[in-house]
């Protein structure tokens, strides 16, 4: 193990640098959300998809939008309306005409990209949303009976709007959980919100050089997946998604009070994943505790379903995520 983790440690320089370089470059453009950039670009090395919810005008779509700059990938971007179809962001069959006969061809949709921007994603019909758990989980899409596979990497950034309500129809749990991450956008600070009119009301901003293509990207996550991760950590990471069900008898107080449902599963996965690409940006070819308590709450927030009682109480998942890491003795981030 110790010549195994020599190995990966050799390789940290070349890729702290690159995602060094990333950052950088996002945040030069996203200003004052250097949280969620670190969060973004995590989730793009773990080889997850993210979930953005913040209020209108925040730079979500914009963070997105230089992400795809940044990266030598292909971007779409989906506006996600209730009138929008499942066939629209899989493609469909259309009849062709060649050589006086007639026959289908496959019409690739926009999903068949690197990056997709599924923009106000709870605006669409669940039918539309479910159009993307086939996507986002297998990488391919099934139409016709014919399975169509997408390219390598794939990353879904999905935006909502927590505000506005009318005309939304929620996630469906099944889709929730196929994303690696929910990330918060909060409103900027006073100084970054000056910053934010200082230059976007000047001359044009100037384009981002891209820094990262897809190869590069797989190697990344192919040497994140290979930090070590001791067997304690690892208990301790499914002891962390068991404290999130209520019906579990080491479950906090506010867990079997407020909780209906807990983590899946995947969530012990997302856990560890984010935690090897935070140990990696730390310069360590292994996960410690803090890097499972920085990664709590974008993994866990969206995976908890709460009861009326929570709903009601106006209990967030965050704080029953902060009561869960505090029963196993970890301190919340």
């Amino acid at each position: 193990m110790s010549r195994q983790l020599a190995e990966i440690e050799s390789e940290v320089a070349n890729y702290r640098r690159s995602i060094d370089e990333l950052t950088q470059a996002l945040q030069s453009v996203v200003l004052g959300q250097d949280a969620v950039v670190a969060q973004v670009v995590t989730a793009l090395v773990a080889g997850g998809h993210v979930l953005l919810e913040g209020a209108p005008g925040l730079g979500k779509t914009l963070l997105v939008r230089t992400l795809a700059d940044a990266l030598h990938l292909q971007f779409s971007r989906v506006q996600f309306t209730p009138d929008l179809m499942p066939a629209d962001i899989t493609g469909t069959n259309i009849v062709v005409e060649e050589g006086g006969q007639r026959a289908f061809r496959f019409q690739r949709g926009p999903v068949f990209t690197n990056i997709l921007l599924a923009d106000e994603i709870n605006r669409a019909t669940p039918k539309t949303q479910s159009a993307l758990l086939e996507a986002m989980q297998e990488g391919g899409v099934t139409v016709a009976g014919i399975r169509h596979a997408l390219p390598d990497p794939f990353f879904v950034l999905a935006t909502q709007n927590p505000i506005e309500m009318e005309g939304t129809y929620p996630l469906p749990e099944a889709q929730l959980d196929r994303f690696l991450m929910k990330v918060l956008v909060p409103f900027p600070k006073h100084a970054d919100l000056a910053r934010v009119i200082d230059l976007t009301t000047g001359r044009a901003a100037a384009r981002i050089t891209p820094c990262l293509d897809a190869a590069r990207l797989l190697e990344m996550r192919a040497l994140a997946r290979e930090v070590i991760v001791a067997p304690q950590l690892r208990d301790l990471t499914a002891a962390l998604v068991l404290a999130t069900h209520p019906r579990e008898a080491k479950a906090p107080e506010g867990v079997r009070r407020f909780v209906r449902y807990g983590a899946s599963p995947r969530a012990g996965q997302a856990l560890v994943l984010c935690a090897k690409v935070i140990a990696l940006r730390a310069g360590r070819g292994h996960v410690d505790l803090a890097d499972l308590s920085a990664c709590a709450h974008p993994t866990l927030r969206h995976r908890l379903i709460l009861n009326f009682e929570g709903e009601a109480a106006g209990i967030t998942s965050d704080q029953l995520v902060d009561e869960a890491l505090k029963s196993l003795g970890l301190s919340p981030p």
